[in-house]
């Protein structure tokens, strides 16, 4: 009886990057059927694994987690209907297999039986005697292999009664047409759990009120744990369409739902406020905005948004992930003709009130590409550099991410982060560029370090003549220009 496991819980298990198990996939080194990993096909491609101890996956979440600079929510267990609904179909299953063994057992007892009765049938002659002899090896085979512990059996079990724990805790949702997929845990929503894994779900109010989250249920059981005002009619019913922001998974599910893009995103305006001023020098700050409980930003990662307040203003790229809830970051640069940075560094402060809109703009990341991705930062341009980052960390899609960060006059402000990155991440890399007159030789520098600058998607953000020295030099080393993607300042 095979027993067989999706790749997004057998990257969980295994402690591996979605990209480095398809790797192995496209290798000829692990055998896959339907999208699906067969137990004994892993225990051969991982032997040295160590089922029984997720210590090693537990560490390595714990320095993602502080790397991408989130803050670590309180996990939670499941709501107590929809852990409930999860036990039960855990109990259902476990008796369909209990059922299985005895019949199994049946069988093996019939043919028991059978083989005595033609035995006793067999003569005394020469055929008698192989009949015999055959039919002793035959249930020789059948005793030794009942009565000892199969190879791998250990580490089998081990691993089963992992992937029975995630699905009582978690469970996998498959998004369709789009292909995205994450995980719902503790007592998350869909939509909480899509967000805060970097997939951009269509969404308005978040509470039940809109019906802007309409998704169809195509396999699996949602429970609703959340009411809402908003009215589904029969039909829609019917059909399976549900809330996603107030209706939790039981068990791996597959949705029909829209996925965002930059443009599908209406404009919003919102109240936030200050929780903290980050000066880094003289010449550039963070400020670290937090929007409502009733109204959390909605935008892309790489986008921009106004902030006003005091009658100045200005437009900022936005430097945290959408998967952060309601924190908001932006990196600020003293300019003269600035009023918003004149307020920031004369005196603006926790708990101030600053108006945001937004968000604008369509530097966005391609997150249905697994290919590797440059990114290149010129000094504050880092900020939507980052914001694009973390939301590919989420999807944890991309081959490789390679991030060059040419200094200005404010250094590499945040260059303790990136190093975090690096060193918990086995497929990112950090180079950072001292301040320079002479660009354009550094950027070809770059650019040479990769002879197969075709198989790559470049990101790159600046002012617009440092974009268009980049552009240049990334195409004449033959980056396709489909792949580049840029936002100036």
């Amino acid at each position: 009886m095979s027993h067989y496991l999706p790749l997004s819980r057998v990257t969980r298990l295994v402690g591996i990057s979605r990209h480095a198990l398809q790797e192995m996939i496209r290798g000829g080194t692990l055998d896959t059927f339907d999208g699906m990993v067969e137990l004994d096909e892993l225990l051969r491609a991982f032997p040295a694994a160590k089922w029984d101890d997720d210590a090693e996956y537990r560490r390595v979440t714990e320095i993602k987690e502080k790397a991408f600079g989130k803050r670590v929510f309180e996990r939670a267990m499941p709501d107590k209907e929809v852990l409930s609904a999860r036990l039960i179909e855990l109990g259902r299953e476990y008796a369909a297999t209990k059922a299985l063994l005895m019949h199994y057992s049946q069988v093996l007892s019939w043919l028991d039986e059978k083989i005595d009765e033609i035995e006793e049938e067999q003569g005394p002659g020469e055929q008698g005697k192989e009949t015999r002899h055959a039919l002793h090896t035959v249930r020789a085979f059948i005793a030794r292999n009942l009565g000892e512990m199969p190879p791998g059996a250990v580490q089998a079990r081990a691993l089963i009664a992992q992937e029975r724990i995630m699905k009582i805790m978690s469970a996998h949702v498959t998004i369709q047409p789009s292909g995205h997929e994450f995980f719902v845990e503790s007592n998350d929503t869909i939509l909480e759990a899509a967000l805060r894994a970097g997939v951009s779900l269509n969404y308005g109010c978040s509470n039940g009120n809109c019906g802007e989250c309409r998704a169809r249920l195509m396999s699996g059981e949602v429970k609703k744990v959340h009411a809402h005002d908003y009215v589904l009619s029969q039909s829609e019913k019917d059909s399976g369409v549900f809330l996603m922001c107030c209706c939790a998974a039981v068990n791996d599910v597959v949705l029909e739902a829209g996925v965002a893009g930059a443009n599908d995103i209406q404009e919003q305006h919102l109240a936030a406020k200050v929780k903290s001023v980050e000066e880094f020098n003289s010449r550039l700050a963070v400020l670290h905005l937090q929007a409502p409980r009733s109204q959390r930003l909605r935008f892309l990662a790489g986008q921009a948004i106004r902030l006003s307040a005091q009658g100045a203003s200005g437009l900022y790229a936005i430097a945290s992930c959408p998967c952060e809830e309601r924190h908001i970051e932006i990196h600020i640069s003293h300019q003269p003709d600035d009023a918003f940075s004149g307020l920031l560094f004369g005196g603006l402060k926790a708990h101030d009130s600053v108006e945001v809109e937004g968000p604008y703009g369509e530097f966005v990341l391609e997150d249905v590409s697994a290919r590797p991705i440059i990114f290149v930062a010129f000094g504050i341009g880092f900020a939507p550099i980052k914001s694009l980052i973390q939301h590919a960390m989420s999807l944890d899609l991309a081959e490789s991410m390679d991030l060059h960060w040419l200094a200005d006059e404010a250094g590499h402000y945040q260059n303790n982060l990136c190093r975090a990155w690096a060193d918990a991440l086995d497929n990112f890399t950090y180079v950072p560029h001292a301040q320079t007159a002479d660009a354009e030789t550094v950027l070809a520098s770059i650019a040479g370090d990769y002879p197969d600058l075709h198989r790559y998607d470049v990101y790159a953000a600046g002012t617009a003549a440092q974009l268009q020295a980049a552009r240049s030099v990334f195409l004449e080393h033959g980056l396709p220009e489909q792949r580049w993607s840029a936002s100036s300042y």
